[in-house]
């Protein structure tokens, strides 16, 4: 058996493992992934295009999540790390805890994580570098950055007590799509790389992999 045989065989074995474990592994598991959310939180990279505005780990975390989690699960995760945020656990960024003006962000993952994981379990052909890069640049900028900007605008007009449009709120976001935009190529860079190109549980594609010539 060759090396690059006996790698494919380790990617299908794995997440054929995860998908029929029983729940409650998969939520010790959902757990571990929730830890490790809260630990890529606190890493933060120098962004080349944007100096004075690292990026984070958080983000990418939450994306893979769902990628070796798949349905329901990459949300699961989520949900724990952000319930367990919310109630004094300091795992976010900075290692703060606690409902602030990022809440809405925290309801994103969960929403992105549901999503990749939902298109993960379900099409084989949603492995490729192509396709879920585009699935995830849809979970970053629609599912997380809509609830959070709409969560951060009515806190701060709110809670914040300061007049702020949803506008001033986007365009105040906007020196981090550079990094979003990179987080999604590694992501989906590191999703093509791991995840099998056959079918491991209920796809409905099956194994059309192949067939596909997309990279």
């Amino acid at each position: 058996m060759t090396l690059g045989v006996k790698i494919n065989q380790t990617k299908y074995d794995v997440f054929k493992w995860r998908y029929e474990l029983s729940i409650p592994r998969k939520l010790v598991l959902a757990f571990g992934v929730a830890i490790l959310t809260g630990l890529l939180a606190q890493v933060k990279i120098v962004n080349p295009l944007m100096p004075d505005i690292p990026i984070t780990g958080q983000t990418f975390a939450v994306l893979l999540a769902g990628v070796f989690l798949g349905k329901w699960w990459g949300g699961v995760s989520m949900a724990i790390y952000g319930g367990l945020g919310w109630i004094g656990v300091p795992w976010f960024s900075g290692w703060q805890a606690g409902i602030t003006a990022t809440g809405g962000y925290i309801i994103g993952f969960i929403l992105a994580a549901l999503f990749l994981g939902y298109f993960m379990d379900k099409y084989v052909r949603s492995r490729s570098f192509l396709a879920m890069f585009g699935l995830m640049l849809i979970a970053a900028f629609v599912l997380v950055w809509v609830p959070g900007l709409v969560w951060r605008t009515v806190w701060m007009n709110t809670i914040g007590l300061k007049s702020v449009s949803f506008l001033t709120s986007l365009t105040g976001s906007v020196p981090f799509i550079p990094g979003d935009i990179l987080k999604a190529v590694a992501a989906a860079g590191a999703a093509r790389a791991i995840t099998p190109k056959k079918a491991y549980g209920k796809e409905t594609d099956g194994d059309k992999w192949s067939a596909w010539r997309l990279p």
